[in-house]
C-alpha cells in the first residue's frame, strides 16, 4: 500500500535512515536509527538548544563604544550575528549623541580568536563561506553589482559600497552577486570598521585618523555607548530555523562558548560545549561534531539520536518551518539531504520524525512524503501495530 510501513522502508537505502517517534514515546517506525550520518543543517538544532543552555533564552548581544584620552573611539565586538547597515546606521545615530569627534577608529575584536576556520568552510565565493568573527557587518559580505558604464556599485539602498572592498570584488571576477569576505586575520573587522567609519561622517562625527584593529581596550577608555540587539536568542532561534543562516549558526555556538569556557571564543570551546550538551543533558555520547553549523561533513549523527535533540527541541517546535501540517529542519549538502521535525495530532500532542538521505543524487521528497502518510495512518488508525518497535532495522 502506498505510503504504509512497507513502503516507506522501501524507499531507505543502506546510507539513508527514517525514525518516527509516537507522541508517547514509541518508536512507530525504524530504519538504520543507529548508523551515524552527515546530518547538514539540521545539526543546528542541537546548536540552538547548546546555546540557549549556555547564555539563557533571553540573551541579547552587545557591542561597546569607548573613548580614550587621546580621543580615540574603540568598538569592541561579541560576536553579534545581526549588525547589519541598518543597524549600524542606528547605532552611529545615538552614538554621535555622545561623541562629536574622535581621532582613530580601533576595532577589537579579541573576544574571538584570530581568524577562526570552521570545517566546511571553504574558499568559494558563496556567501555560506563567509568568515566569522567578533565585530562584523551584513553577515561577513558584500552585495554589489556594476552598470552598464562598468562602475561597481551597491546593490543595496542602505549600504554604502566602501572603498576598501572593491579589491576583493575586482578579484571575484563577477558583474554582480553577494560574495563572502576573505578569512585573513581582522579583515571582518576592518570591514566592519570602515562601515562604522562612514556613518559616523555621515552623522557629522568627524574621525580623523586611521581605521584599525587593535587591543585590548585601555583601562581608563570611558564606556560611552552599549548597543544591545533587540533580539533574544529565542527570536535569533527562529531566524536560524527559517533561514538556516550558517554564519549566525556558528557565531551563536562560538559566543556560547565563550560564556561557558572564558574568552577569548575558539572553535574547539564551541565544539566541546556542544559535546558537553549532547552528553550531559540528552545522553547522547560520542557525539561527531567539528562545527555548529552543519556544513561539514566530519559531522554524524544518527537518525535515535536527533530524535532525542527533537524532544528536547519540541516546546520551541513552533519556530520551525511549515508545510502540509509538518513543522521541519531542512538540511542540503551536495549528495545529502535531511529532515527533522514535527507532526501535531488533533490534540497538540507531537509525532517526531527524522529522515536523513546520504545516497548520493537521492532525494529526500518521496520518502517525507511516505513519513507523512504514516503518521496520518498512525493518528487515524491504530491497526499500524505492526510497524511499531524497529521495522526494517
Amino acid at each position: 500500500m502506498a505510503g504504509s510501513g512497507a513502503d516507506l522502508a522501501g524507499r531507505i537505502g543502506a546510507k539513508d535512515a527514517v525514525c518516527i517517534q509516537a507522541p508517547d514515546g514509541r518508536m512507530i517506525f525504524s530504519k538504520n536509527a543507529d548508523i551515524p550520518l552527515v546530518p547538514a543543517s539540521i545539526l543546528k538544532i542541537l546548536t540552538s538548544l547548546a546555546a540557549v543552555d549556555a547564555l539563557g533564552p533571553e540573551f541579547q548581544f552587545t557591542t561597546k563604544f569607548y573613548l580614550d584620552a587621546e580621543s580615540n573611539l574603540w568598538i569592541k565586538g561579541y560576536g553579534d550575528p545581526l549588525l547589519v547597515s541598518e543597524t549600524v546606521g542606528n547605532i552611529v545615530g545615538s552614538l554621535s549623541g555622545c561623541i562629536r569627534s574622535c581621532q582613530n577608529l580601533f576595532l577589537d575584536d579579541s573576544h574571538f580568536e584570530s581568524a577562526v576556520v570552521i570545517p566546511g568552510v571553504g574558499n568559494s565565493l558563496e556567501p555560506y563561506d563567509a568568515p566569522n568573527g567578533a565585530l562584523c557587518v551584513n553577515f561577513n559580505t558584500i552585495n554589489f553589482k556594476r552598470t552598464p558604464a562598468g562602475v561597481y556599485v551597491s546593490a543595496e539602498p542602505q549600504t554604502p559600497l566602501l572603498t576598501w572592498a572593491l579589491p576583493r570584488i575586482r578579484e571575484s571576477g563577477l558583474r554582480e552577486g553577494r560574495i563572502p569576505l576573505p578569512t585573513r586575520t581582522h579583515d571582518a573587522a576592518r570591514y566592519a570598521g570602515q562601515l562604522f567609519a562612514f556613518f559616523l561622517g555621515r552623522n557629522g562625527v568627524n574621525a580623523t585618523g586611521m581605521v584599525e584593529p587593535k587591543s585590548p581596550v585601555p583601562d581608563d577608555a570611558r564606556l560611552v555607548y552599549t548597543y544591545q540587539s533587540p533580539l533574544s536568542l529565542t527570536d535569533l532561534t527562529a531566524q536560524l530555523m527559517e533561514f538556516s543562516n550558517n554564519f549566525i549558526a556558528n557565531q551563536l555556538i562560538l559566543a556560547a562558548g565563550a560564556e561557558a569556557f572564558g574568552p577569548p571564543a575558539s572553535l574547539e570551546k564551541g565544539v566541546r560545549l556542544l559535546k558537553g550538551y549532547a552528553q550531559e543533558k540528552l545522553g547522547i555520547r560520542n557525539l561527531q561534531v567539528s562545527e555548529g553549523s552543519g556544513l561539514s561533513r566530519n559531522n554524524r549523527i544518527s537518525a535515535r539520536q536527533m530524535l532525542k535533540i527533537l524532544s528536547a527541541f519540541s516546546p520551541n517546535y513552533h519556530l520551525m518551518r511549515q508545510k502540509n501540517g509538518m513543522y521541519f529542519k531542512t538540511g542540503t549538502l551536495k549528495d545529502v539531504q535531511t529532515r527533522a521535525g514535527y507532526v501535531p495530532d488533533e490534540a497538540g500532542r507531537l509525532y517526531l520524525f527524522v529522515a536523513m538521505v546520504n545516497t548520493p543524487s537521492k532525494s529526500v521528497d518521496p520518502i517525507l512524503e511516505s513519513v507523512r502518510t504514516l503518521i496520518q495512518s498512525h493518528r487515524h488508525n491504530s491497526e499500524t501495530v505492526g510497524w511499531i518497535g524497529t521495522a526494517g532495522d
